[in-house]
């Protein structure tokens, strides 16, 4: 699928997995757990994306529609709330594909959470935002929400072999957070970029600051660094497109490498 349109794939993951039943969104998730990142988070793993990421760790229901089950943000916020709550965590969040695929949906699940004190982490590749200055308003209006705009790679070219999309939709990621900070989210804070580097080159690492710093000088000093955790199941999928990180590391958290 090298060089597709993310957009158009949008289209057609969104059929699969987004319903509306009587007036409500209803989006499909596969699981709800907790779990230590962010120092504790109670999470709810959508099915279905609109990149095909070589490294994707849920690459079985992020590039597929199989195995899940809808649910309205009534219920999803209900699901997360219990875990929260039972284990003492601060943070919520949508992960394991695109949350944004289903706009309505997480809005009303954002709108339910701004009547809580728990602060929800938007995990995003950012490119529905990027095209849309609207929807990083709409995102922009809830005082619960932190955005993570989720880079796949350092530059257009890596874009486009992590990803299988074309390299020309690559600045849509950087749009996103254009628009959410022209939107009124603090840099740094409130939205910030995080980066697979596992493949990333020297050269490429540094333009990719430098256009950050373009954006916000508070940008460069908030990057997330992200790096492929040697899964089994991650491994096959690298294996099959003859994809070779530079840095890895284990489930254990140690560093790894694919042989």
């Amino acid at each position: 699928m090298t060089g597709f349109d993310p957009f158009m794939l949008t289209e057609k993951v969104r059929e699969k997995v987004v319903q509306v039943r009587n007036g409500t969104e209803y989006r499909m998730y596969y699981r709800f757990r907790g779990g230590k990142w962010y120092g504790g988070i109670a999470t709810g793993d959508v099915v279905g994306c609109n990149l095909r990421c070589k490294f994707c760790w849920s690459w079985r229901y992020s590039h597929g529609y199989k195995n899940g089950k809808f649910y309205n943000a009534y219920q999803v916020f209900h699901r997360l709330i219990d875990i929260a709550s039972r284990r003492g965590y601060r943070y919520l969040r949508l992960s394991g594909g695109e949350p944004t695929l289903s706009q309505n949906h997480l809005l009303q699940l954002l709108d339910l959470v701004d009547e809580t004190d728990y602060l929800f982490v938007l995990e995003t590749n950012g490119l529905l935002i990027g095209r849309d200055k609207r929807f990083a308003e709409k995102l922009a209006i809830h005082k619960s929400v932190i955005v993570r705009v989720s880079f796949k790679g350092a530059s257009p070219d890596e874009f486009e072999r992590l990803t299988g999309a074309s390299k020309k939709f690559y600045d849509y990621q950087f749009k996103a957070l254009e628009n959410l900070i022209d939107a009124g989210l603090e840099p740094g804070e409130r939205v910030y970029p995080a980066i697979m580097l596992s493949f990333s080159e020297p050269e490429n690492i540094k333009w990719f600051v430098e256009r950050l710093k373009s954006i916000d000088p508070a940008l460069p000093e908030s990057i997330d660094p992200e790096y492929v955790i040697l899964y089994p199941h991650v491994i096959d999928l690298m294996k099959r497109y003859g994809l070779k990180p530079k840095k890895a590391f284990r489930p254990n958290g140690l560093p790894g490498f694919l042989i």
